[in-house]
């Protein structure tokens, strides 16, 4: 364990090693190469927590950092570890904070809200250890993890470019199109007639105009969580702002991809952010 004093937002309080039979259904996927972690930090006051993993065979070399916005609320779309293990081993350092309340954080999901700041928070975290490299550090957002990243994109000096997969990008017609998510989206963030102010918070479409990052969309024409709309209404906004995006529309494809399609999807990711960060992943430097 590596344990910090409380400082401020962004402050590291600890960082537990998780060891391989703590995670057994994970131990052939690791093999050896990563190391995973739980890390807890400070954001707006909250001692909250993320999945730290990188990989072990560095050669004390800076790793690129990347951030990674998980989608759903509490146990829902919780983060995936095989996704960040995927990540590491093209070289990557990846956090993935889980939003206040869950993993024995302190404070509760807003959904897009307070807790965008877990996310804020979560690149300075990043940036400041010791093995990454001091650059901007890119973002990839999933599902509701679309507001989280497209938010710390807006808000945070620190991002680099941006993907978004299968992202939300209104929420008022979240609200509209999915008709089992309102309960919750009342109870968490208000109903559209009376807390429209919090709703176009939580839209990324309404502020794409001040967002200064480079975007990636990556979106399945047949998404029945997350519509096709929602990419089309980021795209619209990015190119009437004049920004710089890209959008990958995966014909045929859901809310989860097939493997195929999952593999062209990463690859479309990664030349992304190589295209738009100065520096390449290690592993590619070792080629």
């Amino acid at each position: 364990m590596i344990q910090g004093t409380v400082d401020s937002d962004g402050s590291i309080i600890s960082i537990d090693l998780l060891h391989p039979w703590e995670i057994p259904q994970l131990s052939d996927i690791a093999d050896g190469e990563l190391e995973i972690s739980i890390i807890t930090y400070v954001s707006q006051g909250l001692k909250v927590k993320g999945y730290l993993v990188k990989p072990l065979a560095f050669k004390g070399r800076e790793l690129p950092g990347l951030v990674y916005g998980r989608g759903g609320i509490r146990r829902v779309g919780m983060v995936r570890l095989p996704r960040m293990m995927l990540l590491a081993k093209r070289g990557y350092a990846v956090m993935a904070p889980v939003y206040r309340g869950n993993l024995g954080g302190e404070g509760q999901e807003d959904f897009g809200g307070d807790d965008r700041y877990d996310l804020i928070h979560a690149v300075r975290v990043l940036k400041s250890l010791p093995y990454v490299a001091k650059k901007p550090i890119p973002l990839i957002g999933f599902s509701r993890g679309g507001i989280m990243v497209l938010s710390a994109a807006l808000e945070c000096a620190d991002v680099g470019a941006v993907a978004v997969w299968g992202g939300v990008s209104d929420l008022q017609l979240t609200y509209d199109e999915r008709v089992d998510l309102r309960r919750m989206l009342r109870r968490v963030v208000g109903h559209p007639r009376k807390q429209l102010d919090e709703y176009i918070l939580r839209s990324p479409r309404y502020f794409a105009d001040r967002i200064d990052k480079p975007v990636l969309i990556i979106h399945g024409s047949d998404d029945q969580q997350v519509s096709v709309k929602h990419a089309w209404h980021l795209g619209d906004a990015l190119e009437s702002a004049g920004k710089t995006y890209d959008m990958r529309i995966y014909d045929g494809q859901g809310h989860v991809f097939t493997k195929e399609a999952d593999q062209d999807a990463w690859e479309t990711i990664f030349t992304w952010f190589n295209k738009h960060e100065a520096f390449a992943t290690v592993m590619e430097e070792d080629r």
